[in-house]
């Protein structure tokens, strides 16, 4: 295959200026950042920074911030980082100014809502006959933005169309990791979210570390159960993008979801507990349970997040529930 030539970002978000940067920084090449609002296009292009997202942090000279769906016709591989509960609506939209042959990288992490269907499954309705890829793992947008090393999976059915992505993408210090279990991947990345939660919640209530450690196995457990279920390889879910994504989110507070469940084991209400920030978390859970229940995987974790987050239970009864549940072999 030849180099990857001009690369798309479809988000001006964190993450979507993280990644553009990184993509920049890889090769000598042009990125296009679109975003949906013609102001802050501009405003990003005079300044050279995200002053709203990434404060103080400058965007790489090869970065083009644009609100022009025109700008994005060139691209040969479009990283697609808009909010997963945009994606149908965000491709429908885009998808007449994208290179038929173009291959879409999925980079938000999440499940469907409303439909309970897998974003890989949602981008080959909304584009068919795309190639599709998925990246994910361990990253906060801040430290792939200022450079610091960073580690990611990306995945396509297509063995060696990932393998040709990742290399384009890769960096001095953003190495991306290739393999072709995008199903796996985009688990890891939409499950962790919820479990992070979960995560949070015990360490606001104040429960200490070794309930946090014991969470972060038992929800490792419940990832590995929904992915085989949903015929992903389990050494897929081994890596970045089951548990070293699982592992980050669950343990630091510059994860949204952490944060949020955080927030609400102090008492917060869910709308306090946001911040005014997306948690993806909290719009996934119904549906990982739905999904879960569809292949009768048990998932208490999960289902206590869900019930937590539809008001069904409260933080104390979620907690009761878990402790109460009966002994077993832990394999």
């Amino acid at each position: 295959m030849s180099p990857i030539g001009p690369i798309a970002v479809l988000g001006g978000g964190a993450w979507g200026t993280a990644l553009a940067n990184a993509a920049a920084a890889a090769a000598p090449r042009p990125v296009v950042l679109w975003m949906r609002d013609d102001a802050s296009a501009a405003a990003m292009a005079r300044t050279r920074e995200n002053a709203r997202h990434l404060p103080g942090v400058m965007l790489h000279p090869g970065v083009l911030p644009t609100a022009a769906a025109s700008d994005l016709a060139g691209a040969e591989a479009v990283l697609v980082v808009t909010p997963a509960q945009t994606l149908r609506s965000v491709l429908g939209t885009l998808r007449p100014h994208l290179r038929p042959d173009a291959a879409l990288i999925l980079c938000a992490k999440g499940i469907e809502r409303g439909t309970d269907a897998f974003l890989t499954d949602v981008a080959a309705e909304a584009a068919p006959g795309a190639p599709i890829a998925v990246l994910s793992g361990p990253s906060f947008a801040a430290d792939v933005a200022r450079g610091l090393p960073t580690a990611v999976t990306l995945a396509s059915r297509d063995h060696a169309l990932a393998a040709h992505l990742a290399a384009a993408l890769s960096g001095p210090t953003f190495r991306v990791y290739h393999g072709s279990d995008p199903r796996g991947v985009e688990i890891g990345g939409a499950a962790k979210n919820v479990l992070a939660i979960a995560c949070g919640a015990a360490i606001g209530r104040g429960l200490g570390e070794s309930a946090r450690a014991a969470l972060v196995a038992r929800s490792f457990a419940e990832l590995m159960r929904f992915a085989r279920a949903w015929d992903a390889r389990p050494e897929t879910l081994m890596g970045l993008s089951g548990l070293g994504d699982l592992v980050l989110s669950a343990a630091s507070a510059q994860s949204r979801n952490f944060a949020f469940g955080e927030r609400l084991g102090r008492g917060a209400s869910l709308e306090e507990a946001s911040g005014g920030k997306l948690a993806e978390g909290a719009l996934t859970a119904q549906g990982l349970v739905a999904l879960a229940r569809r292949r009768d995987v048990e998932m208490p974790v999960a289902e206590a997040v869900a019930g937590l987050l539809s008001g069904a239970l409260s933080l104390d009864a979620a907690i009761a529930d878990l402790l109460s549940r009966p002994l077993r072999a832990e394999v």
